[in-house]
C-alpha cells in the first residue's frame, strides 16, 4: 500500500531541468508520505515524472518501485498503490505464456500484465489499486483506478500537463496548481457533503479517475475509458444455490485479502459482517488473530438508544472474542481527543469529512498501526446486501432522491439566505441523483418497487460506499495502515447486485441472505443481532467541546465560513438542546456531528485560503 504522484506531457523534456523537477517530485513525496512511511522513490523519462512513496506488505526487499522493465526493445514503467488478490493465478498465466518474475512483488506481475494483455489486462485484476504505467517508446501514460474506487487517484491539467496523485494536495506541490472553489464546490460541501459527486474532486478544476475507468495519455491526446460497470441481469440461480454460492464468493473473496507478509489483524465490532470476516480469518490461522474494537469513553454511562443505534457492541464482541479466541483490544477515544482530531481528518481527506464519524476512525487506526501494517474490514455489506434502513422503509425507498440525505431544510437554515439563493441546492441534488440513476439498466420485467430496490441499490454502491471508501482509505492509510474491504469484492457485487429483494431480505430479516451464508462461521446471538452502524459517542462533554469552538469561530472575524454563514441562527443552534436519532447525513451525522463538520469546512478554507 502506498502514494503514488506524477506529471506528463508529450511534449516537455523534464530531463532538461533535473533540479526543478527534483524539487517537485521531493516536494510531492513529502505531501504523501504518511501513506508511505517504509520508503520513497522517484524517477524522471524524458516526458514522464513518477514518484512513490511505500508501506511493505508483499516482497519486502524486492517490490521497490517505480519499477522499470525492458522487453523486446521496448521499456515499462510502473507506480502502483494497492493490493491484487489474483496476483498468483495470473502469475500462472504469465509463466505460461513464456514470462519470468525476479521478484514475489504483485508490482511486476501488474506490469507484465499489461505488457502481455495491453490495458484490458485491467479487467482481470481482482484488488484495490491505483495504477500509473508509462510506456516510453510510445510516449504513452496509463491511469487506472479499482472497481468501485476503493484507492484514490486524483488529476488535474497545466495547459498539456496531465498531473495526477493520490491525494489531492499532493497536485498542488505542482508550480501553477492552487486550490480554488466556486459554486459547484460550495454546493459538494454544503448541499451533498460529506459525500461528493463520484468523478469530482470538490476544488475546481480538480478531477478523480472514475471507479473502474482508465485513462490514456499519449502525443494523440486523452482517451478515457470504463473497463467496468455494474450490469442488471435476471437471476435464475434458486434460494439454495444464491446462498451457496454467495458463501463461497464471500470465503473466497476474504481469504485471498489474507495474503501478506506481514501479520494480519481485523477490526470487530460485534455485528456480522466484521464477525464473518474476522471468523474465517481466525480459521485460516495456526495462531490467534488479533482483533480491534472500537468505542468511546462515557458511553457506558451516555448511551442512549435510538432507531438507528439499538445497543451498544461490548456484549457481542466480548462472544465474538470468546467464540475465536483472538488476541483482541478494546481502544476506547475520549472527547477531546476526537475533537482534535477533526482536523486531522481534513488533513488525510483534504476535504471536509463525516465529522466525528472519521475522527474517531482516524485515531483508532493510528493505535492499531503501532503494531499492524495491514487490516481487513466488514466494510460494504450493508451497501450490498441491504443493510440500511432505506432499503426497508418505503417511504425512503420510494423518495426519489439520495435517502441520506432526507432533505435540506436543516442545511439551508444555517447558511446565509443569499448565499442559499446563488447555490440553489434542491436543483444540484437533484441533478447529481437524476444523473446517478440515469446510469441503472432496467429489466423490462422489473415492477416498479423492483425497480426503485435496483435504483437504490445502485446509487448506495456508486455514492454512499464511495463515500465510506473513502473514509476507510484516508483514515488507515494516514498511518501507514492497509485496510482491505472483502465485501467490496467485484464477483460477490455483480452476483449480489442482482438478486432479487426477496432471497437478499431472506425471511423478512434485513441481510437475510448474508446471515444465511455466514451462519457456519458465527454464534447465534451474533446470528440474531439487528444492524447496529458505527459506534459513536454521546458524552456530553464532546458537544460542549463543540459548542465553545464553534462559538469561537463565528466571533472571530477571520474566521472564512462566517462569511456564509446565517450567524443568529447558527448561534440559536449553538445554544439549543441538540438531537442524536434525527440524522442530516446517513445513521449517524445528527445535530452534533453538523456542530463539528462547521468546524472543519472552517477549518479547510482557512487552511487552503479559499473563498469564492
Amino acid at each position: 500500500m502506498c502514494g503514488i504522484a506524477g506529471y506528463y506531457d508529450p511534449k516537455a523534456d523534464f530531463s532538461a531541468d533535473l533540479k526543478k523537477n527534483l524539487y517537485i517530485l521531493e516536494n510531492m513525496i513529502k505531501s504523501m508520505k504518511m501513506r508511505g512511511p517504509d520508503d520513497d522513490n522517484f524517477r524522471i523519462i524524458n516526458n514522464c515524472c513518477l514518484a512513490h512513496t511505500r508501506l511493505s506488505i508483499i516482497d519486502l526487499e524486492m517490490g521497490k518501485q517505480p519499477m522499470q522493465i525492458n522487453y523486446n526493445e521496448n521499456t515499462y514503467h510502473i507506480i502502483f498503490n494497492g493490493e491484487i488478490y489474483n496476483q498468483l493465478d495470473i502469475k500462472k498465466e504469465l509463466i505460461s505464456s513464456g514470462y519470468s518474475f525476479s521478484t514475489k512483488s504483485d508490482v511486476e506481475i501488474i506490469l507484465k500484465a499489461f505488457i502481455h494483455w495491453g490495458i484490458c489486462f485491467a479487467k482481470r485484476l481482482d484488488g484495490i489499486f491505483a495504477i500509473a504505467i508509462y510506456d516510453e517508446s510510445l510516449k504513452t501514460l496509463y491511469l487506472i483506478r479499482d472497481q468501485f474506487g476503493i484507492k484514490p487517484l486524483y488529476y488535474t491539467r497545466n495547459k498539456d500537463t496531465l498531473i495526477f496523485a493520490s491525494r489531492i494536495d499532493t497536485l498542488f506541490e505542482y508550480p501553477g496548481i492552487r486550490p480554488f472553489i466556486d459554486f459547484s464546490s460550495f454546493n459538494e460541501i454544503f448541499t451533498l457533503g460529506p459525500s461528493k459527486t463520484y468523478g469530482k474532486g470538490v476544488f475546481k478544476n480538480i478531477c478523480e479517475v472514475l471507479p473502474g475507468e482508465y485513462i490514456i495519455y499519449s502525443p494523440q491526446g486523452i482517451i478515457k475509458q470504463k473497463y467496468y460497470r455494474l450490469h442488471s441481469a435476471p437471476h435464475t440461480d434458486t434460494t439454495e444455490e444464491t446462498i451457496e454460492k454467495t458463501a463461497c464468493l464471500l470465503e473466497k473473496s476474504i481469504k485471498s485479502q489474507m495474503i501478506s507478509d506481514v501479520p494480519i489483524c481485523t477490526f470487530l465490532s460485534g455485528g456480522i459482517d466484521s464477525s464473518y470476516v474476522s471468523s474465517v480469518c481466525a480459521s485460516c490461522m495456526d495462531t490467534p488473530l488479533s482483533t480491534f474494537s472500537f468505542d468511546f469513553e462515557g458511553n457506558d454511562t451516555y448511551f442512549e438508544a435510538n432507531s438507528f443505534q439499538v445497543s451498544q457492541d461490548r456484549p457481542y464482541i466480548d462472544c465474538m472474542v470468546e467464540y475465536l479466541g483472538s488476541n483482541h483490544t478494546y481502544l476506547y477515544c475520549d472527547s477531546k481527543t476526537q475533537a482534535d482530531m477533526l482536523y486531522d481528518s481534513v488533513d488525510a481527506r483534504c476535504l471536509p469529512t463525516m465529522a466525528d464519524i472519521d475522527s474517531s476512525l482516524q485515531y483508532f487506526c493510528g493505535q492499531v498501526s503501532k503494531s499492524h501494517k495491514c487490516v481487513l474490514t466488514g466494510e460494504c455489506a450493508d451497501e450490498i446486501f441491504g443493510g440500511y434502513p432505506w432499503f426497508h422503509r418505503k417511504e425512503l425507498l420510494d423518495c426519489g432522491g439520495f435517502p441520506w440525505i432526507r432533505e435540506l431544510s436543516f442545511r439551508k437554515s444555517l447558511l446565509n439566505p443569499e448565499f442559499v439563493g446563488a447555490l440553489n441546492m434542491d436543483r444540484y441534488l437533484k441533478r447529481a441523483y437524476d444523473s446517478c440513476v440515469s446510469e441503472v439498466e432496467i429489466l423490462p420485467e422489473e415492477s416498479e418497487t423492483d425497480r426503485n430496490r435496483r435504483i437504490i441499490s445502485y446509487i448506495n454502491i456508486r455514492y454512499f460506499m464511495q463515500t465510506l471508501l473513502d473514509r476507510m482509505d484516508r483514515c488507515s492509510m494516514a498511518y501507514g495502515l492497509e485496510a482491505r474491504v472483502p465485501f467490496a469484492n467485484t464477483k460477490l457485487i455483480d452476483y449480489v447486485y442482482n438478486v432479487p429483494w426477496d432471497i437478499k431480505c431472506l425471511g423478512g430479516t434485513p441481510k437475510g441472505l448474508l446471515r444465511r451464508a455466514a451462519s457456519r462461521y458465527l454464534p447465534e446471538q451474533i446470528m440474531n443481532r439487528p444492524k447496529n452502524p458505527y459506534p459513536k459517542t454521546y458524552n456530553p462533554s464532546y458537544e460542549n467541546i463543540l459548542r465553545e469552538r464553534l462559538l469561537e469561530v463565528i466571533h472571530d472575524s477571520s474566521s472564512p465560513i462566517i462569511s456564509y454563514l446565517n450567524i443568529e441562527n447558527v448561534t440559536r443552534f449553538i445554544n439549543s438542546p441538540k438531537e442524536y436519532g434525527k440524522p442530516w447525513y446517513g445513521q449517524l451525522m445528527a445535530e452534533p456531528q453538523m456542530l463539528a463538520y462547521l468546524l472543519q469546512v472552517n477549518y479547510w478554507m482557512k487552511k487552503y485560503s479559499l473563498s469564492l
